[in-house]
């Protein structure tokens, strides 16, 4: 193994002085896809305080690009239209000369132009309006006089849109149903996927027919391969499953945009990643979250798309301070409050402030924390949710120094401004107000307000479908029913709180859950012990009737008396036994949690190698192909090609035991296909060489999956480059089985001219040879034969071995 990894390695170090780094640029599909995600992520964290026109109009500035790019996607064919420049510089009275001397279609898209910039201007002003609706009309009235359907088609679904801004959604709707309608008629399906992505743009958020009108014109555009376009309606999509409140769904779909993004090479991956880290918090799954949180970070700093960067630094420092991280908590929060100089205010700004204040507080750095809090004195809050921040943060902050008084004066405040923002997109936040706010009374002591603000979750919960697990809201419950004697109940609310603190502490033995359950029995007993004591005073009544009976009664209290000291001195001695266990339970308890301490970070360690080895190979394959632009020798150029093969073979491994669960195996199945499918694209095969892959459902370990890919990378090669020539079809079948317990055949077979077997031939081929010395890494036993093509065999047996259990026994 280490032989191939050095002769690859050293074979790119050879052309090095030649290499020089390329910086793919993006098409124009995936530069609006980029402003797309960066506007609608705008939108979503402002929490309905920025509207989508103002996000697009600060993602086209931050990224230097007109503002027209956000809304010419109908019209704009690549080719500038005279006047289009002047209204992009808001030179309407000279884009409106040029007007009155262009006629026919130049004429419709600058009169589409102009009420777009209008329409679509950032803000809500009724003269835009007005302006719109002007230009619009006469370019529906130059429309119809030409009479091409595509212009009517798309100065209709400006006016639809209008409609829509103007707040008339009956007529928006109107209009677009009959653009969709006349498309359907036409059988154009790329226009009718427009007219239906447009409509359900447009359709209000409770509509029942968005979701159908989007779901079609995403099926429309998948069969027209516009993933572009895909991504973005899916998008869409899980935005109305989020807001109803359906997590796992939009979790689902925010995975199946993570995928395909990587899939097209787009790689502002952060817009998705971001609300991943987002329902993982609520999902209460620190360890997804904090690995998307990282990955936002990650592709933020490598795209140097630095428009939303308080947001993803707050989120990763949200994740560090869930998990008690709380330096490096207050370090991100700090770096995402200061970031607003270098971004566009993305709307975290005083989100951070709240989040930097409450880790201080944590930390009981309360002067620095009141610091931070008269920072707003400068920086007031912009919109009414940045209110609700600020009050929060105040009253979060009197609460942890004790000062009660000020701290129910700015919960009061928070309540008042919480009832004004309420919103689909405030709900979660509001809920967190309100579940903080009943322990803060519970806390208190004051059942009936904390009872009050609880019920106010539960109704909120209700209306919006949401249903977070919040610790302060368990908290609060469990100390409600335990003033008001619902011990039943409180253990169980105790015992909520306490597995969402697991999940972020890793405790595995809750002390208080157990404390509660021996407090309830005692109380119990002591109930039982008042109902012996009252059927004792009424035995004694009768015992005084008789003198006998009396000194019998002495003569049995002083038994008692004496029963009860061997009793409480074998009590004694019990207790004193229990202390010793408990202090070997703890040291066990510290000893167990470390190791396991020490066993993630080995598997995180193992997981960043694979990580690293992947980039470096892909790095390597970088080189490889900057070297082949210098390269005018054909036997050169397949030999760098050749390597170029082999490194993805090996870099393909890394990067599965990367981003798989299992660190130590991988699955060949998914593999090998994945192979297969980069070497079809390699050599551009079409469909003139088929392959028939049957792999059974088997892991390998990566010191076996290596040599088992490069194997099938060589062997498959040379069937594309020698057994089909003159471009003729073919067939390559590829099977991994097991014969026998632990022992695999691999079987790779083309039905081409097959191959001399000769043995000076064989040997002179340098894939051969690497071939049969990775079986003899493998101690596998290899034939190759001729038989209606080449049939190529390699038995082997399957290493078996426990990384789990390597890393705990070293820790």
């Amino acid at each position: 193994m280490k032989t191939i990894y050095l002769f690859i390695f050293m074979m790119a170090l050879s052309f090095q002085s030649y290499s020089q780094t390329k910086s793919a640029t993006y098409d124009v599909k995936k530069k609006r896809l980029q402003i797309k995600s960066t506007a609608m992520y705008l939108s979503s964290v402002n929490q309905g305080t920025m509207d989508i026109d103002s996000a697009m109009v600060l993602a086209c500035t931050a990224n230097k690009l007109p503002v027209s790019f956000s809304y010419d996607e109908g019209y704009n064919e690549g080719k500038p239209v005279s006047g289009s420049e002047m209204v992009d510089q808001n030179n309407i009275s000279g884009a409106v000369k040029v007007l009155s001397k262009i006629e026919k279609a130049d004429r419709i898209k600058l009169l589409l132009h102009l009420g777009s910039h209008y329409l679509f201007k950032s803000g809500e002003k009724k003269e835009d309006l007005k302006n719109a609706f002007l230009y619009i009309n006469q370019a529906v009235e130059a429309s119809n006089s030409l009479g091409i359907l595509k212009w009517k088609n798309q100065s209709k679904l400006l006016l639809a849109k209008y409609y829509a801004k103007a707040g008339n959604l009956t007529e928006s709707k109107k209009i677009f149903s009959n653009v969709v309608n006349e498309n359907r008629k036409s059988n154009d399906r790329k226009a009718l996927a427009e007219a239906l992505h447009n409509k359900g743009s447009y359709l209000a958020i409770d509509d029942p027919d968005k979701e159908k009108t989007l779901a079609e014109a995403r099926l429309l555009y998948k069969s027209l391969k516009e993933k572009e376009l895909e991504i973005e309606i899916l998008m869409k999509i899980l935005t109305i499953h989020f807001w109803a409140g359906d997590i796992d769904l939009a979790e689902k779909e925010l995975l199946e945009i993570y995928k395909t993004q990587k899939q097209i090479g787009f790689r502002h991956t952060h817009y998705t990643t971001a609300p991943l880290t987002f329902i993982y918090n609520i999902k209460n799954n620190p360890k997804k979250a904090l690995f998307y949180a990282i990955e936002s970070v990650e592709t933020m700093e490598a795209t140097q798309d630095f428009i939303c960067a308080d947001n993803f630094y707050l989120h990763l420092g949200n994740i560090y301070s869930a998990i008690g991280h709380d330096e490096e908590a207050i370090a991100l929060f700090k770096k995402s409050f200061n970031n607003r100089a270098r971004s566009i205010n993305s709307g975290s700004w005083h989100k951070s402030l709240y989040l930097i204040i409450k880790s201080l507080c944590d930390e009981k750095k309360y002067k620095e924390a009141l610091t931070y809090i008269k920072l707003t004195d400068t920086y007031p809050p912009n919109n009414a949710v940045d209110d609700f921040f600020l009050s929060f943060a105040k009253a979060s902050t009197f609460k942890e120094m004790g000062n009660t008084k000020e701290a129910e004066k700015f919960f009061i405040e928070m309540d008042k401004k919480a009832q004004k923002i309420f919103s689909p997109q405030t709900a979660l936040v509001v809920i967190f107000g309100y579940s903080r706010m009943s322990l803060f009374y519970a806390q208190k002591g004051n059942v009936t307000k904390a009872t009050f603000y609880a019920d106010k979750v539960f109704d909120l919960t209700k209306k919006t479908n949401h249903n977070p697990k919040f610790m302060d809201l368990e908290l609060a419950l469990f100390k409600i029913d335990s003033l008001n004697g619902n011990y039943d109940s409180s253990i169980t609310h105790y015992q909520n709180f306490a597995k969402i603190k697991d999940s972020l502490y890793d405790i595995s033995n809750n002390k208080k859950i157990e404390e509660l359950k021996v407090q309830y029995q005692t109380l119990k007993r002591e109930e039982n012990i008042k109902k012996l004591e009252g059927q004792s005073k009424l035995q004694q009544s009768k015992l005084d009737k008789s003198k006998l009976l009396i000194n019998f009664s002495v003569g049995a209290i002083l038994l008692l008396f004496v029963i009860i000291g061997l009793f409480y001195n074998h009590y004694q001695l019990k207790q004193k036994s229990n202390r010793k266990l408990e202090l070997k339970e703890k040291e066990i308890s510290l000893q167990n949690k470390n190791l396991q301490n020490l066993l993630i970070e080995k598997e995180w360690l193992m997981k960043e190698i694979h990580h690293r080895v992947k980039n470096n190979l892909q790095t390597v394959m970088s080189l490889l192909n900057s070297q082949t632009e210098f390269i005018e020798d054909d036997l050169a150029l397949s030999t760098i090609k050749s390597s170029q093969h082999r490194i993805h073979a090996m870099s393909l491994i890394h990067q599965k035991l990367y981003m798989s669960e299992n660190i130590a195996s991988i699955n060949m199945p998914i593999y090998i296909n994945e192979l297969v499918e980069y070497l079809r694209d390699a050599f551009n095969l079409n469909q003139r060489i088929r392959f028939v892959i049957e792999i059974e459902e088997l892991e390998l370990e990566v010191t076996q999956a290596i040599p088992v890919g490069l194997i099938i990378n060589e062997a498959v090669t040379n069937s594309i480059k020698y057994a089909f020539p003159d471009n003729q079809k073919g067939l390559i079948s590829i099977s991994l089985t097991s014969t026998e317990s632990n022992r695999y055949l691999l079987t790779i077979q083309d039905n081409g001219i097959g191959m001399p077997l000769k043995a000076d031939k064989i040997n002179t081929s340098f894939g051969m040879s690497l071939i049969e010395g990775l079986s003899e890494d493998l101690e596998g036993d290899f034939s190759i034969e001729n038989n209606n093509g080449t049939v190529l065999k390699l038995s082997f047996e399957k290493d078996i071995l426990d990384v789990h259990e390597m890393i705990y026994n070293e820790a």
